[in-house]
């Protein structure tokens, strides 16, 4: 790995982490304060850092003039795909009697290492560093 891809993951991990604020307080939010099922919790406090992580992400991190609306398709291509196999298997994890936040902690982990990857190979491939500087 180059140090340009190191660099890349660096600010990855600390947009995504940014995002996991926003992702777990909401989470706490709605399944604490709310008392909805972790599956419900679960898929809107996603939502909400996906958002969040793919603006910054995208502007600061790949640098990408890349098409807003074909890359948000393709992130939510990856999402169609992760987002039932977490929620499914956190559902299970959690009907079995697994934490709710340990189970959280863990999706999340998964999902930082999967998404780098799809952005970096996929999403921006031959399209990072292509933003206009100011």
């Amino acid at each position: 790995m180059n140090s340009k891809s190191v660099w890349q993951a660096v600010k990855f991990l600390l947009f995504s982490v940014s995002a996991g604020v926003i992702q777990i307080g909401s989470f706490t939010l709605f399944n604490e304060l709310c008392g909805w099922d972790y599956w419900l919790s679960y898929l809107i406090s996603l939502v909400l850092s996906v958002l969040w992580n793919f603006t910054f992400n995208r502007r600061y991190t790949f640098k990408s003039a890349a098409n807003v609306p074909v890359a948000m398709a393709k992130v939510f291509g990856f999402y169609l795909v992760f987002t039932p196999l977490s929620l499914w298997l956190g559902h299970l994890a959690t009907e079995a009697g697994a934490n709710e936040y340990l189970t959280e902690g863990v999706t999340m982990v998964c999902n930082f290492i999967l998404e780098f990857l799809f952005c970096k190979f996929f999403v921006y491939r031959h399209q990072e560093d292509t933003l206009p500087q100011k």
